[in-house]
C-alpha cells in the first residue's frame, strides 16, 4: 500500500503530504495500539537521520513505553523527568540540540544527540508522547517541529 512512496516539495509540503498518508492509513481503525505502530512506522520511514521513533503513553501518571522503531528503550519515565517526562509537565513540544546538555536526559541509545518531543493532548489530556532521536546534533528545525505537531494533530483523531 505505501511501498515506494516519495514525497515532493518543500519541507512544510512533505509533511503535508504524510500528515494525509497517515489520515488514510488510520481511516476506519479504531484500535491506539495498530494506529500508534503504523505512525511509528511511517514516520521511521520518512525522517532521514534519526535513531529512534516511538511513542509513550500515560500510564498510572508515569510515561510507559509504547509502539517504536528503534533500539530497545527506557519501559518507564516519570512526569517531569528527561526530555519527554518535561514536555508531559509542560505540556509543550521540547526540541533538544545537544541531548547531553539537556538537565536530567535519559540516555536509552549513547548515540543520540538530539531530540524533539510532541505530547499528545487531546480534551485537555495527556495521552503520552512522540519521541524521536538523532545521532546528530541539532538535528530538528522549526519546519520540523511545525510538521510533526500537524502528524500528531492528525494522530489525535484517531485515538
Amino acid at each position: 500500500m505505501f511501498s515506494n512512496i516519495t514525497y515532493n516539495g518543500t519541507l512544510t509540503e512533505q509533511y503535508e503530504q504524510l500528515s494525509k498518508q497517515l489520515g488514510a492509513l488510520l481511516d476506519g481503525e479504531k484500535d491506539s495500539i495498530a494506529n500508534l505502530s503504523n505512525a511509528s512506522a511511517l514516520l521511521n520511514y520518512f525522517l532521514e537521520n534519526i535513531n529512534w521513533v516511538g511513542f509513550y503513553l500515560m500510564r498510572d501518571g508515569e510515561l510507559v513505553l509504547g509502539p517504536f522503531q528503534g533500539l530497545p528503550a527506557c519501559v518507564r519515565i516519570p512526569v517531569g523527568r528527561g526530555v519527554c517526562g518535561t514536555a508531559v509537565a509542560k505540556q509543550q513540544t521540547i526540541v533538544v540540540e545537544d541531548v547531553h546538555a539537556f538537565p536530567g536526559h535519559i540516555a536509552c541509545d549513547a548515540a543520540s544527540k538530539s531530540e524533539i518531543v510532541i505530547p499528545l493532548i487531546k480534551d485537555g489530556a495527556v495521552l503520552g508522547v512522540l519521541d524521536i532521536d538523532s545521532p546528530i546534533e541539532a538535528r530538528f528545525s522549526d519546519e520540523d517541529k511545525e510538521g510533526l505537531e500537524k502528524f500528531v494533530d492528525m494522530l489525535l483523531k484517531h485515538l
